[in-house]
This record gives C-alpha cells, sequence and structure tokens, in this order.
C-alpha cells in the first residue's frame, strides 16, 4: 500500500510540474509580439484560427479567421469586424453569439464581402460602419471612406483607404478601379494591411511598413499566386497572410518569400 500510495504521490508531483512547464511556455509564446496560432475552447468549436500579437506598448491584438475574406479583431477591448458575412457555401458564422462591433469595415459590395445580416446582427448602438460610397448606398447608411481617405479613429488607431482594383484585360470589370477600398489600419502603432480583392497593383508601392498584411489570391477576381509573391516582395510585410483564396493552392507561397512568415489560415 505505502508503495502504491508513494507512486501515486509522484505521478501527481510529475504531472503539477509538466503543467506548470506548459504555462510557463504558453506564457512565453503569448510575451512574444508574434506569437504563433492558437485556438480557445469556444474557438477551437467553431473552427476559427486565432493569431496574436502585440501592440507597440505591448497590448494584444488577435486576429480570428472567420471565413474567406470575414476577420473578426480584437483589440483593447474593441470588437473589429472586416468584411462579415453569415453564410458562405457550407460555412456558417454565429455573428448573434458575438459581441456587437464598435468597427465594421467592408470593402466593397459583392456578396462574400458585403452581408446585410451579418451587419444588422453586429450594430450595436455605437458601432460605427465604414465602407465605400456603393455600400452605403446599398445598405442606406455608413460612413464613407474612399481611396486616399484617411480617418482617426482615436488617438491610437487610424484608417486609411487605399486603391483595391483589377488591372488585367478582361477583368476590369470585377473590380473597376477607384471602387472598392483596401484598408491599412495602424492601432498602437502596429499597421495591418487588408487589401481587399485586388491585383498586385502598382499603388502597393507606397504602402510601407506593414507588420501584418492579408494577400487575397484566387484568380479571375483576385491575384494569381505568383502575383501575390510579387505583392508581397513589394509590401515586405513581417507577417503575411494570404486569404480569400478558394479552391487556390497557396500551400507553395511561402518557399518563395524569404524573411516573411507567412502563415496560412483554413478561411474557406
Amino acid at each position: 500500500m505505502k508503495k502504491i500510495l508513494t507512486c501515486l504521490l509522484a505521478t501527481l508531483g510529475l504531472t503539477t510540474a509538466c503543467g506548470q512547464a506548459k504555462e510557463q511556455r504558453e506564457q512565453s509564446r503569448m510575451n512574444s509580439n508574434f506569437a504563433e496560432s492558437r485556438l480557445s475552447s469556444s474557438e477551437a468549436q467553431q473552427n476559427y484560427e486565432t493569431d496574436v500579437f502585440q501592440t507597440k506598448s505591448g497590448k494584444t491584438v488577435k486576429f480570428h479567421a472567420l471565413t474567406h475574406a470575414s476577420i473578426r479583431i480584437q483589440y483593447d477591448g474593441k470588437e473589429i469586424e472586416v468584411d462579415p458575412v453569415t453564410k458562405l457555401g457550407n460555412k456558417v458564422i454565429d455573428y448573434a453569439s458575438m459581441p456587437k462591433a464598435d468597427y465594421l469595415l467592408v470593402t466593397h459590395e459583392h456578396f462574400d464581402h458585403f452581408n446585410q445580416d451579418a451587419i444588422k446582427l453586429l450594430t450595436g448602438q455605437n458601432t460605427r460602419f465604414i465602407t465605400n460610397q456603393r455600400c452605403a448606398d446599398m445598405y442606406g447608411s455608413g460612413e464613407v471612406m474612399k481611396n486616399g481617405d484617411k480617418l482617426q479613429i482615436a488617438n491610437d488607431f487610424t484608417i486609411e483607404a487605399v486603391p483595391a482594383y483589377n488591372y488585367t484585360e478582361g477583368h476590369t470589370q470585377f473590380h473597376p478601379k477607384g471602387r472598392d477600398n483596401g484598408f491599412v489600419l495602424t492601432i498602437d502603432g502596429l499597421r495591418i494591411y487588408i487589401a481587399g480583392d485586388t491585383e498586385d497593383i502598382p499603388e502597393m508601392s507606397a504602402i510601407k511598413d506593414i507588420d501584418i498584411a492579408f494577400l487575397p489570391c484566387n484568380q479571375p477576381y483576385t491575384m494569381t499566386p505568383d502575383q501575390l509573391v510579387k505583392a508581397a516582395k513589394v509590401i515586405k510585410p513581417k507577417v503575411m497572410f494570404p486569404y480569400h483564396y478558394g479552391q487556390t493552392d497557396v500551400s507553395g507561397i511561402a518557399a518563395q518569400l524569404d524573411g516573411i512568415d507567412v502563415r496560412i489560415r483554413h478561411y474557406e
């Protein structure tokens, strides 16, 4: 009996030590400015992959890969939703279970970016809906930003609207120049480029000092993998997420981008 008790105590001690070591490793990982993605239990159930970053003053920014082009961002108690859609293919996003958005950004009018049901579910008393002219007209309200506009949201948060369009012959009708937006968010010094639906346009050369970039990759509507690689080499983000990629194979992109942390998330 004494031997059994001794073994049980030794096992318990080993389990506790392993748990403490695991907690220390996790805390160390969270302290990194560019922590690898991880899932909370609720996110795992919904299959939302989450990436955690830190701003210059040490605040946390979380990115949740919801679907296709829909991204949920959490920062300092604020909820930022980008291009939310309630359903795409077989994937349903339960926005009713999420907090109301403080800032809701929509890049353009296509059904996989602009969804009125999602906007209604996420809109609360203090929600600011920021979009282009076309979506504001279709929805009946919204703060309009056009290419080149800059909006000071708070002392530590700005939004810039940047061009997003097609230039390939035969594709320009999908996203005409000047109509749609990409967005550059600067959150407490952390610069985030959400490109929207675009090809590797010349205006990308003016997008500087990007920490995190979301670049689309599916033709004929956005970029080919080769175009995405070219765009990433121009922008030079620290971390790059291919998104909006549908059935496009993006698995070979990372090998072509030395010095850029390429993270492929399951948006689809």
